[in-house]
Formats: C-alpha cells, sequence, structure tokens
C-alpha cells in the first residue's frame, strides 16, 4: 500500500494508517525536507508571529501556558505539541480546539502530491514529523493564526520545527534525554537546543550551570539576539496551596497558578517575561487576561488527578530531571500519605535512574509493569515489567515490589488502596489506555 501512495495512486482514508507508514524518529540532521517543503507552499510560516519553545523538560507546560494568555486576549493561535496523550489530533490545535478529522484528512490528501513529489526529489520519503510539522504550519496560515506556539519535538538544531524565525524563543531546562541523538554532556545538548536562538529576535531563559549558560549566551551573543536571563531570586513571595500556587515576578504581584509543583512556578515566570517582550513590541496583552489564564490554565499529563476514590495521579515523567521535579511535588502535597507507584518505562530511557530515584519512598508500595504494545498504528517498546522488577530489587531487596500487566495493575490498586495515593509515572503513551481502562472498570 505504502508504494501505491508514493505513486499517488491511492486516496487517503485513514490518515492514522497513512502516517504510520513514514519513519517516525530521527534521520540525517538537516532541514532540507522542510525547507523543500515550506517553499513548495509558499512559505506559510511566515504568515503569523511564532513562540518557539525548546527544552528537556517543561517546554509543554509552557507551550499550554503561553497559548492560554494569548487566547484570553483574543488572538487566535496555534498550538503545535507532541506527543498526544490520546489521539493524534492534540498535537495540532487553534484556540485549543484541535484540527478536526475531516480538517486532518482534507489536508492530508492534498500533501499527498508534495510527499510523493519529495519522495522523488529526494530518493527517499519524508518523515513521520517532516509531514506532520509541515501540514500544522499550512493549516495555521489557513486559520489566519495571529501567533503560533510552536514546541520542538526534539532538540533545537536539526529538529523540524526549526526552519521558523520566532519573535521569541523560549529554552526552558536543559538535562540528560535523547543522549544518543542530542550529547553526552548538558554543553553539547545545549547546543543543539540553542539551535533555536535566531537573529535579531528575543530568547527567554532560565540561569542553570554555568556551562549551560554559557552555551546560551554565546548564540545569543552570535545572533544579535536580545537574551532575556531569568534567576530564582527573580521569583518571590511564593506560597501554596493545594488549589494554587502564588508567586510574584516582577511588575506581577501574586500571580496564581492552577498547575503543581515548583516546577511550574519557573514555567510560569518563563511565560510572563515572553509576554511582556510581546507586549514591548506593541502587542496588547492585559493583565487582567495573564491572571485569569495562568490561574485557569490545564495540562493534562503532568501531575493530574485523573480519578478520585482512591486519588490517582498521572505524570508522565521520564527522565532524571522529570521524576525529580515530581518527587518534590509528591513531598509538597503528599508527604504524609500512603503511596503506590505504578511504573514503566520505554527501553529507550533510563529505567535504572527512574527506579532508584523513585525506591527512596522507603514506605511506599511499587508496581512495575510493562506498558501497551502499541497506541494509534505505531508500536511501542516498553522495559518489560521482569526486568524493572529485577533492577528495583537489586536497588533494595526489602522494597515493597510487585509486577503485573498495566490492567491488572489498576484492577489491583483500585481494589487494595483506598487509603492511598496512587502515582502513575514513566512515560506518556499509556496515558489514553489508562484514562480508558479507569472509565470502564466496574469495581
Amino acid at each position: 500500500m505504502f508504494l501505491d501512495y508514493l505513486k499517488g495512486n491511492t486516496m487517503i482514508t485513514n490518515v492514522q494508517e497513512y502516517l504510520s507508514q513514514f519513519y517516525q524518529g530521527t534521520k540525517n540532521p538537516n532541514l532540507e525536507t522542510m525547507k523543500y517543503f515550506t517553499k513548495k507552499l509558499n512559505h506559510p510560516e511566515n504568515e503569523y508571529k511564532i513562540i518557539h519553545i525548546a527544552g528537556t523538560n517543561g517546554k509543554g507546560s509552557v507551550t499550554e501556558m503561553v497559548s492560554k494568555v494569548l487566547i484570553e486576549q483574543g488572538y487566535t493561535v496555534g498550538k503545535y505539541m507532541s506527543p498526544h496523550l490520546i489521539k493524534f489530533n492534540e498535537r495540532i490545535c487553534v484556540n485549543n480546539i484541535q484540527i478536526s478529522d475531516k480538517e486532518l484528512l482534507e489536508f492530508m490528501n492534498k500533501m499527498e502530491p508534495l510527499i510523493n513529489d519529495c519522495n522523488l526529489h529526494f530518493g527517499k520519503p519524508p518523515t513521520f514529523f517532516e509531514i506532520t510539522t509541515t501540514l500544522a504550519l499550512w493549516y495555521f496560515k489557513v486559520k489566519k493564526c495571529d501567533f503560533v506556539v510552536l514546541e520542538t519535538g526534539l532538540g533545537g538544531t536539526y529538529d523540524c520545527t526549526n526552519i521558523v524565525n520566532p519573535v521569541v524563543s523560549i529554552i526552558n531546562s536543559i538535562s540528560y534525554d535523547h543522549m544518543s541523538i542530542l550529547g553526552n554532556t548538558l554543553p553539547e545538548i545545549a547546543e543543539n537546543k540553542a539551535g533555536i536562538i535566531k537573529q535579531n529576535s528575543n530568547t527567554v531563559y532560565m540561569s542553570q550551570e554555568k556551562e549551560v549558560d554559557d552555551v546560551i549566551t554565546k548564540h545569543c551573543i552570535s545572533n544579535n539576539n536580545s537574551l532575556h536571563l531569568l534567576k530564582q531570586d527573580d521569583i518571590t513571595n511564593y506560597s501554596y496551596s493545594q488549589e494554587y500556587q502564588t508567586f510574584t515576578y516582577k511588575n506581577y504581584k501574586n500571580i496564581d497558578i492552577n498547575l503543581k509543583g515548583i516546577k511550574q512556578v519557573k514555567n510560569a515566570a518563563l511565560t510572563l517575561e515572553c509576554i511582556n517582550i510581546l507586549i514591548e513590541l506593541g502587542f496588547k496583552i492585559e493583565e487582567k487576561n495573564i491572571r485569569n489564564a495562568l490561574k485557569n490554565v490545564v495540562h493534562k499529563g503532568r501531575f493530574e488527578v485523573i480519578s478520585t476514590n482512591p486519588t490517582i495521579i498521572y505524570d508522565g515523567g521520564h527522565n532524571e530531571e522529570a521524576i525529580k521535579n515530581f518527587k518534590h511535588s509528591v513531598g509538597m502535597y503528599y508527604k504524609d500519605s500512603k503511596k503506590v507507584y505504578l511504573i514503566c518505562s520505554l527501553k529507550s530511557k533510563d529505567h535504572k535512574t527512574i527506579l532508584k530515584e523513585l525506591l527512596e519512598d522507603i514506605n511506599a508500595t511499587f508496581i512495575v509493569h510493562d506498558g501497551i504494545k502499541s497506541s494509534e498504528g505505531k508500536t511501542l517498546n516498553f522495559t518489560p515489567k521482569e526486568v524493572l522488577y529485577d533492577e528495583a530489587l537489586n536497588i533494595n531487596k526489602n522494597a515493597n515490589i510487585l509486577k503485573m500487566d498495566l490492567l491488572d495493575s489498576l484492577k489491583y490498586v483500585k481494589q487494595n488502596f483506598k487509603d492511598s495515593i496512587i502515582f502513575i509515572i514513566g512515560s506518556f503513551y499509556i496515558y489514553g489506555a489508562v484514562t480508558d481502562y479507569l472509565s470502564n472498570l466496574k469495581l
């Protein structure tokens, strides 16, 4: 069937089936295919103002926050994110409304001849991300967006989104993840993510290790880019409750955000700095809309309560920094509660570090599972639960550790831990399966 598509002989009737045939990883590091696509489409990425966001962790939260503020002000805002939690359409939204199945099918059929031409031009088909990123950029033009908030998928320099010239680039935390692609040291990873820093623009970044700060600063200087360097001390008057976190950042006093965890306060500060730049550039954004947006922003799958009785919290953290942020949030809100952790890990992730961090909670119960086999046609390679179980025992032979399949583990905790807080941690890819299972469990 794939060869038929490339010959242009088949009308696309199932977008997920069509997209599943394209390589979903990275290839030789270049943007030539993206340049080819955008040139053929008369550069849709130049039709709106772009906020470009990179970082190891937190870029999704910042994407949601910036988008929400601009939407609250009345702008038409495109948003491009990955991965999706339940349905592909989540990746491409305008004013937080997902692209419809009908629109997705129409745009993909319009793109299909261009994809065939690209295959002939380069002698190989484009990747999944090259196709979907191009579709998103084109869709945002057709929908007449004022702004587009664009989240990188992987890295920065050769990420498919890096075809754009943003008014603001935001670089969130830089830590270890995807080392086989991005580099084995923090400066190497920073070099890649700093690729989104463009000529005569603005960059928002929160200071971390000096060796990383130096990389970001160097790229800004070489690109005549204005660096807005935030420091932890810029955030003051912090407090929190079960409902909101409250803080002050520069001219914004006592800002409330409903996202949980101290990391989200840093994300909100990055958002506020970005908004200040836009205001300085002449865009109208009122403080009342900023406050309302941050107070009501939602980001699914990030320390999200997905069920009650017992309380079940989902967090997709899957690298060392994300797990440490997760642990900090657990300590803030549930320090004295009984806790159960359901843990999985893709084979591409560092499951040993994840387990080591979580097993420090010596009084908790741990259930390891091996996720799901596939999602929307994509094969998923999770670390077998037997491997996780053996590794967990190597870390702490006295820990209370169980192993079972995902659905069995959900049934088990619902039946046996009604007085505990249940945490599901390790991957975004099982979110849809988990929420579906829970909605159908009759206990």
